[in-house]
């Protein structure tokens, strides 16, 4: 079963995702950790990313859909991959449908975590504190989130038309946000 969690900055695709990976017993393919493990490998590819999200940009389509590639045409993560915070634009959106097509998978659910801003702070704040990551900065999130909602826009509605798009209230506990995605997915 191949997955799409997407939602702004902070809706919980990580926590989802992670629980998905292991009730699933797939792979996740968090576009947020392949871009901090370049980063942390100070690679060319590294560097162009650091200065994307220190602007509160995000990183080029090219070099996520690079990035993603090998996962999605690896014989051992076939239909079992759960994305998590990809695709954020059309052109991406575009790009998966066409990488899925050709190594012969598809997308069974695409869900939309959508979380007011207000919580998303409070969130971002906490797992700041928590997990000490370095782009979790209240300007940055404010900067990420408000270029999330014009970039998605398109994206929701991209993929609004597919069955199998649910869009999930993420305001709630993580709980049930997790009952909710059980009861699409009935395994």
């Amino acid at each position: 079963m191949n997955i799409i969690l997407f939602g702004p900055p902070g809706a919980g695709k990580g926590t989802q995702s992670k629980y998905l990976v292991k009730k699933l017993n797939s792979f996740q393919i968090s576009t947020g950790e392949l871009l901090r493990n370049e980063i942390k490998n100070n690679t060319d590819i590294g560097k162009k990313i650091i200065n994307d999200i220190n602007d509160g940009k995000f990183v080029s389509d090219e070099i996520v859909n690079d990035l993603i590639q090998e996962y999605i045409f690896d014989p051992i993560k076939k239909n079992r991959l759960i994305f998590d915070g990809y695709p954020r634009s059309v052109s991406q959106a575009k790009n998966l449908n066409k990488l899925i097509e050709r190594s012969n998978q598809k997308i069974d659910f695409i869900f939309f975590l959508n979380v007011k801003k207000d919580v998303i702070i409070k969130r971002i704040e906490n797992r700041k504190v928590l997990e000490n990551r370095s782009d979790d900065n209240l300007n940055t999130i404010l900067k990420r989130y408000d270029k999330y909602m014009e970039t998605t826009k398109p994206v929701l509605e991209f993929y609004s038309k597919n069955p199998n798009f649910k869009e999930i209230d993420g305001n709630q506990e993580i709980d049930e946000i997790t009952r909710k995605i059980d009861a699409f997915i009935n395994v």
